[in-house]
């Protein structure tokens, strides 16, 4: 997804649609996924409760759907770089999302990648620019601990 997401912002000014569509279906898919299976699958192995980072990575995964709401710029494609910058550091490095989840599921670690690998695609709807749309990306992005005038930052 990195990849795709490098090349939907390639061109100084530009964002590459195709590319960007991609990205996005990709993106949104990857967030159903750790909501709708790994979160919840964690928690259940921790009797319930949630993992530390639970909250942040849900808050992430607000903003970063936001951003995935109006037609893409330049300006969006840097923020949500500049989201999963620090994002991603909770899902795959030490100590993080996946590791973690691993580490909980011992011999569940089959059944619950097998869940992961059917996840279906998600529909993606059309771009919104509607006049609210920027403020409840603001606001998703702000909530989310994230500077929106900055990029994301």
């Amino acid at each position: 997804m990195d990849t795709l997401l490098q090349s939907a912002g390639a061109h100084a000014g530009q964002v590459d649609a195709a590319a960007y569509a991609q990205f996005r279906a990709g993106l949104l898919r990857h967030i159903g996924m750790e909501e709708k299976i790994l979160l919840p699958a964690a928690q259940r192995l921790r009797g319930g409760q949630q993992l530390p980072i639970a909250s942040k990575l849900r808050l992430d995964h607000g903003a970063l759907a936001a951003l995935l709401m109006p037609t893409p710029t330049g300006a969006i494609t840097a923020m949500i770089r500049g989201i999963l910058k620090s994002h991603n550091l909770l899902e795959e490095g030490p100590g993080g999302l996946y590791e973690t989840c691993e580490q909980l599921a011992g011999s569940e670690v089959w059944k619950i990648l097998a869940k992961l690998q059917a996840a279906p695609e998600v529909t993606v709807m059309a771009y919104n620019d509607g006049p609210t749309v920027m403020n409840a990306v603001q606001r998703a992005v702000e909530r989310a601990g994230y500077d929106f005038r900055e990029g994301g930052r």
